[in-house]
């Protein structure tokens, strides 16, 4: 189960490396990868792709920090809120999990539903 979630975590932080390299080519574009279009509002597939790199961001922010055991984390953004689910083994994870998320740019608020995770038979 560990090294699925390891390898789950890793397939993840691979994903967001990728991802954040692909943005950083793209310089023509919009701030977040958000198409604008000629009336000035952004398109559903541009704030689709925006909430999908900012997801990627935070969980890339969440994997340079080991002390995070972030394998039964889930993050869901949606217009610069984010949302993070789950569990942890230890309490003090859960703080951590937060702040971690606050600091990224491009985050405007954390909804933290993150909760301490029960050995099994309890």
């Amino acid at each position: 189960m560990k090294a699925m979630n390891g390898l789950r975590m890793a397939l993840g932080v691979a994903i967001a490396v990728a991802s954040i390299g692909v943005w950083a080519q793209g310089g023509a574009s919009a701030s977040a990868g958000e198409a604008v279009t000629a009336s000035g509002g952004t398109t559903a597939k541009g704030a689709r792709q925006a909430n999908r790199a900012l997801r990627r961001t935070v969980y890339a922010a969440l994997a340079k920090h080991k002390e995070i055991d972030a394998g039964d984390i889930s993050i869901t953004a949606k217009g610069g809120a984010v949302m993070i689910s789950g569990t942890v083994p230890d309490a003090s994870q859960i703080s951590t999990v937060t702040e971690v998320a606050k600091s990224v740019p491009g985050v405007t608020a954390v909804t933290s539903k993150v909760t301490l995770q029960r050995p099994f038979g309890q």
